[in-house]
């Protein structure tokens, strides 16, 4: 994080932008930490939070429109990019189409909290063009208000005490991965049910 700090306090708000921007497609540089990184430069006054968390959504909006029209214009032939097959298997894609069969759009909605799903998510939602771009923006952006402010407006409190900061962000993130796991074991119990009354008629 301190090394975002550093990156964010010299370039600012296109900084941010950027990061944020490749984050969607699948980098492996925690969004979150981003998220709270431009709040500290706010907090340490390089700044204004407001203007941050506006940037912030745009950032995440952009990337993961990026992740929606790479699917829905080049379709199944992303998976022949060795960079694309690395987070989006065959087996991947077929999960996540089948998750769309079974709980539709809600998918999209959830996907913005699972980090290491959300770009073959939102690559898959465009390759199946089951989703308009339009509904496609609305379900992210409802998602992405619930979860940017708060880590933003968090590294903007917590930007004078980094100590305190890094034990909110794992407590967060725990929580995180908490409500991630109630809701595989929810999907599991979900599945098992159907399956049961399928068997029975």
């Amino acid at each position: 994080m301190e090394f975002l700090i550093n990156f964010f306090s010299n370039y600012g708000y296109f900084a941010v932008l950027f990061v944020l921007i490749i984050c969607g497609f699948g980098v492996p540089i925690p969004e979150d930490i981003t998220l709270v990184s431009g709040g500290v430069i706010s907090g340490l006054g390089y700044a204004n939070v407001h203007i941050m968390l506006v940037v912030s959504l745009l950032g995440v909006l952009l990337g993961d429109s990026t992740m929606y029209w790479l699917g829905r214009i080049y379709g199944t032939k992303m998976l022949r990019f060795r960079p694309i097959r690395r987070f989006l298997t065959l087996d991947r894609l077929r999960m996540v189409r089948s998750k769309f069969d079974q709980y539709g759009n809600r998918v999209l909605f959830v996907a913005r909290f699972l980090p290491g799903l959300r770009a073959p998510i939102y690559m898959v939602a465009g390759i199946t063009r089951r989703v308009s771009f339009t509904r496609f923006v609305l379900l992210d952006f409802c998602a992405a208000i619930i979860s940017v402010p708060i880590w933003v407006y968090l590294g903007d409190f917590g930007a004078s005490n980094l100590d305190w900061l890094h034990a909110q962000i794992k407590k967060g993130q725990s929580v995180i991965y908490i409500l991630i796991a109630l809701l595989v074991v929810y999907l599991v119990w979900k599945w098992y049910k159907n399956r049961k009354k399928a068997q029975q008629s």
